[in-house]
């Protein structure tokens, strides 16, 4: 004899509501998941709102349809975009506790112990709203928020009409608040000040760039902003008083390193400054004595010890050594300074060019530029290359850890949404990379 198939979970639920319940509870139930339903979206929508990144928030702005339009408003107005959500939220989560107490007091009966029934509904009610209604909702939202900002451009102008009383209201009562709370002094971690700064992306400025700067300054190694060796400007200690002031009047720089043999054996630091008095020597001059005590520093040293270490020595240079001892490039105080307040630049610096831009999402970068300086130009994550990055401090070397080898002219590689081409190689160096930003 065959057992008959057992109908699915859904088809016994509804069967049962359709034969036991009347018309009233019907319409608790239908109005209950209705209100769950937009609870949820809208707590979606205040997650995602503000979870966007400013390359999606500039994606938004270049599109002209319906939805765009609105999105860059409420995003033009953040306060009273999070004032509205936040009040619709509170009206829908109101609405959804006393639809479904109504709805389980009809289902159930609790009369005899009225205690024990008030604990499973605050349960239930809390486990549904919690769970479907705020958890889940904005553990979706934050990795597909382009989706939900889409999804919700419409229902949030709506809501934004009809709430838009309350919402002034609460505005304006926070900034009041906000007046009287201004002298009173909190303590804020770096922490804090992070999320702040993830939260309001699309409208950065350049304090809120410095701030950012700030933020990473603890996290960065010399090794990630030092200039390599090869594009160091140095002078052997055997070379003649004359060939010296050529080289210096080429390099421009006011401090040189000197070396002995290789640049692995750094004598000692020369400052333009000492030479001044001692111009007209001839050629026999032993400038080598005018040489100041090198400052050494290992590759994995952070930027902020070393610019205290900068401060308490009085030093403006520092070697850059690697775990065998060889130098693998130097670091100035300008460079440290740099990853705060950007690109300083004085009269006697000569525009270094380590990128083009050719349209919107095409750049064309040397080899040699520094990660930090890449992740910075084409506005990605830090952590983008975490997973491969390895070793590598410049975008030549995240090529390397990707393919294991030097590759040839024109050969492509691809790694997420980043299209790589190398346009220029020799045989020891990558010298240039088209790179191609996929959308």
């Amino acid at each position: 004899m065959e057992t008959a198939e057992p109908f699915p979970l859904v088809i016994i639920i509804y069967q049962f509501v359709i034969h036991t319940a009347d018309s009233i509870t019907l319409i608790s139930i239908i109005a209950s998941l209705l209100f769950l339903i937009f609870s949820a979206l809208i707590s979606a929508a205040e997650t995602a709102y503000f979870s966007l990144r400013s390359d999606e928030i500039k994606a938004f702005e270049k599109k002209h349809d319906f939805r765009s339009r609105l999105i860059i408003r409420h995003l033009k107005n953040p306060k009273k975009n999070l004032a509205t959500l936040t009040i619709a939220n509170g009206f829908l989560n109101v609405c959804f506790i006393i639809i479904t107490g109504i709805l389980l007091n009809r289902i159930f009966d609790f009369t005899s112990n009225p205690t024990i029934g008030f604990i499973i509904q605050l349960t239930i009610i809390a486990f549904l709203l919690i769970l479907f209604g705020k958890i889940l909702p904005e553990f979706y939202a934050k990795s597909r928020a382009k989706i939900i900002v889409r999804g919700t451009a419409i229902p949030l102008i709506i809501f934004d009409r009809i709430f838009h009383p309350f919402s002034m209201l609460m505005i304006n009562t926070s900034s009041v608040i906000g007046k009287k709370l201004a002298n009173i002094k909190h303590n804020i971690t770096i922490d804090d000040l992070s999320q702040a700064l993830n939260l309001t992306t699309h409208q950065i400025t350049e304090d809120e760039n410095i701030l950012k700067g700030i933020v990473k300054f603890g996290n960065i190694d010399a090794k990630e902003i030092m200039k390599s060796r090869v594009d160091v400007f140095s002078v052997g200690i055997e070379t003649g008083f004359k060939d010296l002031l050529a080289f210096i009047v080429e390099s421009g720089h006011s401090r040189i390193p000197v070396y002995s043999e290789t640049f692995d054996n750094i004598k000692g630091i020369l400052f333009i400054k000492d030479l001044l008095p001692h111009f007209e020597k001839n050629d026999n001059f032993d400038w080598q004595s005018l040489l100041r005590t090198p400052y050494f520093v290992p590759e994995n040293k952070k930027i902020n010890d070393l610019l205290q270490e900068f401060q308490k020595n009085k030093v403006h240079m520092a070697i850059v050594i690697d775990e065998y001892g060889g130098t693998s490039g130097i670091v100035t105080l300008e460079d440290v300074l740099e990853e705060i307040v950007g690109e300083i630049t004085d009269e006697s610096d000569e525009d270094e060019i380590i990128y083009s831009k050719i349209n919107e999402n095409t750049y064309i970068f040397e080899g040699k530029t520094l990660l930090n300086d890449f992740l910075k130009i084409v506005d990605i994550e830090d952590d983008y290359f975490e997973d491969i990055k390895g070793d590598a401090d410049t975008i030549a070397g995240i090529i390397l850890e990707i393919t294991g080898e030097i590759p040839a002219k024109n050969k492509k590689i691809e790694y997420k949404n980043l299209n790589f081409t190398i346009e220029s190689v020799d045989k020891r160096r990558i010298k240039q990379i088209k790179v191609i930003i996929n959308e």
